[in-house]
């Protein structure tokens, strides 16, 4: 297949509405694994809608998604070998606990890495609650394209991730995922089947479904509104990171961190295969 390139910087994504609600921020959070200890006072906030109800800040990156629209033939883009590389989220307040939320996708850049060697494509979204036309969070994605590359856009050069700090971790904070996490966090609304079928997983290559890397950011997302916030969400301001290898349902997710002002850096390691799954991360907090 080759990549039409300007079907591609000018596709037409909707403007896609999504009303959101406690029941949905609950589900988020159980499939991100809070509430492992149902008697856990701080993450009740967030799993039981009769306490101090919040929502967990990283849900921002699973509202108004376009869904897969790589796989749409007219791209020409071998789908097959996309990678999610990248992700940020920034938030401009902390999210209502319920919502009907709108947003629009698109292209700001596209980068050739030469025949052979793939593309990277970034996307944006902006979320805006509908009710009050404010800003919520802006998401900035990028897609690695494995399958593509060479298709007579210039090459351009990939933005250097965060350096992580060279020193031992400040802080460390530990996880789990149950066995069950990719069945739970795939309702909220990535439905791929990779996440579920392991027929499909072996497929592609892996021993079982794996977990969404979505998730694992929420994750980390977790550790970091836990470890420097308190659990108060209108502290956590903003994160980014590289996704950098899958984890499995039932893995227990170390997050370690550093923090240099209101800077927290930080990676994630699966601790049974002392793999690491996020890297190059950077959040923005306020530490009071």
């Amino acid at each position: 297949m080759v990549v039409d390139l300007d079907k591609l910087y000018n596709w037409p994504f909707e403007e896609i509405e999504q009303t959101y609600t406690v029941r949905d921020s609950i589900i988020y959070a159980l499939g991100l694994g809070f509430s492992t200890n149902p008697t856990d006072d701080e993450q009740l906030n967030f799993t039981f809608e009769e306490r101090n109800f919040k929502t967990v800040p990283t849900m921002a990156a699973v509202l108004c998604s376009p869904g897969f629209w790589l796989r749409n033939p007219d791209l020409g883009i071998a789908w097959e070998k996309v990678l999610h590389g990248e992700q940020s989220i920034e938030l401009h307040r902390a999210l209502p606990t319920h919502a009907t939320v709108k947003a629009r996708t698109r292209i700001s850049d596209i980068i050739d890495k030469g025949e052979g060697k793939g593309a990277l494509i970034f996307t944006e979204r902006t979320l805006i609650n509908v009710a009050s036309d404010e800003a919520l969070a802006t998401l900035k994605s990028t897609t690695f394209a494995r399958g593509d590359g060479g298709f007579g856009k210039t090459p351009g050069v990939q933005p250097a991730p965060h350096t992580l700090p060279n020193r031992l971790p400040d802080r460390i904070c530990d996880l789990p995922t149950s066995p069950q996490a990719a069945l739970v966090y795939r309702l909220s609304g990535d439905l791929n089947p990779l996440h579920a079928e392991p027929r499909v997983a072996a497929q592609v290559g892996f021993e079982r479904p794996i977990l969404h890397g979505l998730c694992t950011l929420g994750v980390s997302g977790h550790a970091v509104l836990k470890t420097y916030c308190g659990y108060e969400t209108g502290r956590f301001k903003s994160l980014k990171l590289r996704f950098s290898a899958p984890v499995f349902p039932g893995e227990i997710i170390r997050t370690e961190m550093w923090r240099d002002g209101d800077q927290i850096s930080f990676r994630a390691r699966v601790i049974e295969r002392d793999i690491i799954v996020l890297d190059n991360g950077l959040s923005i907090v306020d530490v009071g």
